[in-house]
């Protein structure tokens, strides 16, 4: 493993610009492409997909089509799991979705951050931080979850919202930025 995968892999500043990533980035494509265009193929053939394409999948999970992500490999999604129209998962860091979550359609799962000074951002360093998502949680279409977010069990995230910090179990969230309004029991 070269070193910008071994950085990217630590969460540690990196260079995307590299043989390997690139490399890794094909196969992604090229599934992405596979899966988006069975959107009508038998359930059989796409669930082949998604277990090759992820880090891996649990028991009757639904992605529907289109679906983009940066390497596939680095997202975990337990059993039971939605997911809608045009979602895009950026894991150049892990993402970990839990469980008979439900994740509307358009939203975004964004793990990777650019740098702030101006002289590095143009030399392309960039780093990712985890998205963990626990079980039963409910995004709403269009929700954006930046990089480090962790959302607790049995939270709903209304329409919309941006999620920039972690969100405990049990609450609804809405807003950008997300905050709590409310306790669910």
């Amino acid at each position: 493993m070269g070193e910008n995968k071994q950085r990217m892999l630590a969460g540690d500043w990196y260079l995307p610009d590299d043989p390997e990533l690139a490399a890794d980035s094909e196969r992604r494509f090229a599934l992405c492409a596979a899966y988006n265009a069975n959107g009508g193929a038998a359930s059989a053939d796409r669930a082949g997909i998604l277990a090759e394409l992820l880090g891996s999948v649990g028991a009757d999970v639904r992605i529907r089509p289109p679906f983009q992500c940066d390497f596939g490999s680095h997202i975990r999604i337990g059993a039971g799991t939605f997911v809608n129209f045009g979602a895009v998962f950026l894991d150049i860091a892990p993402i970990t979705i839990g469980a008979d979550c439900q994740i509307g359609p358009n939203v975004q799962l964004l793990t990777a951050s650019h740098e702030l000074d101006a002289r590095r951002r143009r030399e392309g360093w960039e780093k990712g931080d985890p998205i963990t998502m626990g079980d039963n949680v409910w995004l709403g279409g269009g929700v954006i979850v930046c990089p480090g977010v962790t959302i607790g069990d049995d939270t709903v995230v209304g329409a919309g919202a941006v999620v920039t910090k972690d969100l405990p179990a049990g609450v609804l969230a809405v807003g950008n930025p997300a905050r709590v309004v409310r306790t669910l029991t």
